[in-house]
């Protein structure tokens, strides 16, 4: 399976039943992706033998109806994008100078349907950021230890009667994560075998009950906090 179709599917997850609702006319979500990685080719600079250069910064313009459809989706859009890229960089062999930021921008000299990308070299700190998707909802994981279940106390409430009240943690160190399961009645999967306790590697699908969540590591720039909002003047 390729890169593009990797990235339909994931976006089918994120955004569910609406992916085909929202896209029957106008840009497409493998459209955007197509020119981002033009525009890393076409970028790219060999400064020496065992390291070529592509711009972390990327800015998509579209035009204002394109640009309301694609923002509906909320971060995950952006979420796609940006594992999208480190993927394609890394088959590349690809450098970036810093942590990723892609922005999408409403431009009223489109057409619908068209997509222009920009770029540039951006230095600076890469902060690699924890997230978890869970029915097209983004959660980042701001603690060493997360606690998933539909109890109240949980950290991650669960709309699922599957799950238990606290059915299971997440830790992570600031480079790796483990998943943990609490003692629950019904049981976790890790990419579709059961699981006590594991090292949880980016892109993996933990399944509790009817919940399925998808856990991603991302490059991010280190002075951004919402990569969403990663151009120069404001956010979207």
């Amino acid at each position: 399976m390729g890169l593009l179709d990797s990235f339909e599917r994931g976006l089918e997850r994120a955004v569910g039943g609406a992916f085909a609702k929202t896209f029957k006319s106008g840009v497409q979500p493998l459209e955007i992706s197509a020119a981002l990685r033009r525009e890393l080719d076409t970028k790219a600079a060999v400064v020496s033998r065992d390291r070529i250069l592509v711009p972390n910064e990327l800015h998509v313009a579209l035009s204002p109806a394109d640009h309301a459809r694609m923002d509906a989706l909320g971060e995950s859009l952006i979420d796609e994008l940006t594992q999208l890229l480190q993927q394609h960089a890394t088959a590349q062999r690809y450098s970036f100078p810093g942590g990723i930021s892609i922005s999408l921008e409403a431009d009223h000299s489109l057409a619908e349907g068209v997509v222009a990308v920009s770029s540039q070299t951006v230095k600076g700190s890469v902060v690699w950021s924890p997230v978890l998707d869970i029915d097209g909802v983004r959660h980042p994981l701001t603690r060493s230890r997360t606690v998933i279940g539909r109890g109240s106390e949980a950290d991650i409430t669960l709309d699922d009667t599957g799950t238990s009240r606290k059915h299971l943690e997440i830790l992570w160190d600031g480079e790796r994560a483990q998943v943990t399961d609490l003692g629950s009645t019904n049981g976790t999967r890790l990419n579709g075998e059961p699981v006590s306790r594991a090292v949880l590697p980016p892109d993996s699908v933990i399944e509790l009950g009817r919940t399925r969540i998808l856990f991603r590591v991302l490059a991010q720039r280190g002075d951004v906090a919402d990569p969403r909002t990663r151009r120069p003047g404001g956010g979207r």
